[in-house]
């Protein structure tokens, strides 16, 4: 019997950033949204990584496959080092915490070319980020920003399949494949899209996430 699915969104985004992915699982899912991840915060709210994986741990129903995206694979890591428990195993997409990313020219700048190959996929996300609002979304990536992700993945004793686009500037192939090494994971880049594989690429990703929601349980 497979495990059920918990899907976070990426920074900024909601339940239907999943939408194109979800609708080829077959397993039990749900999506859990999060301050800055889908939903707006309070001024004192913290939203570091961390922080975060105290609130998802408390509504995750039973042990699961967590997918991330994006900067919430940041959080999902730190769910699956603080609670493993409740993860059957874990999928980072297009995960982000490369420190040595460090400006935020640099992030906007990759960030704006990885979308350019896949804007008409793209253009319905903008009410996603007005619902989480524009300074918490600058508030979550701040402190997403100072999280090192590489400093904590060898915590990690799940399964873990990494998965990007083959145009991702945000998460190279080099850092994917750093990520998969150090947390004794799969590391898999595909053929087309780039940093949202939820939206362009959802069958791949599915088919994935199915794959790790079959893995027999770890002991």
């Amino acid at each position: 019997m497979s495990a059920p699915v918990v899907l976070v969104p990426g920074l900024g985004l909601g339940p239907e950033s999943y939408a194109r992915t979800a609708e080829h699982l077959v397993t039990k899912y749900h999506v859990v949204t999060l301050p800055g991840y889908g939903e707006p915060a309070g001024a004192r709210e913290d939203l570091h990584p961390r922080a975060l994986a105290v609130a998802l741990a408390e509504k995750i129903r039973e042990r699961a496959v967590l997918v991330g995206h994006s900067a919430s694979c940041q959080i999902v890591v730190e769910t699956a080092i603080r609670y493993p428990e409740l993860v059957h195993a874990l999928v980072l997409a297009a995960p982000t915490g490369d420190v040595r990313m460090s400006s935020w020219i640099d992030r906007a700048v990759r960030l704006v070319g990885s979308a350019i190959p896949d804007v008409p996929k793209l253009v319905r996300i903008s009410p996603q980020y007005a619902r989480t609002t524009l300074p918490t979304i600058a508030r979550a990536g701040e402190a997403s920003r100072q999280h090192d992700l590489a400093a904590v993945m060898s915590q990690v004793k799940a399964p873990v399949v990494l998965v990007r686009g083959r145009y991702d500037l945000m998460c190279t192939a080099e850092w994917l494949e750093h990520l998969a090494e150090l947390g004794h994971g799969e590391a898999r880049t595909l053929d087309t899209g780039s940093h949202m594989p939820n939206v362009t690429n959802g069958p791949e990703l599915a088919a994935l996430i199915e794959r790790a929601a079959a893995l027999p349980e770890s002991s």
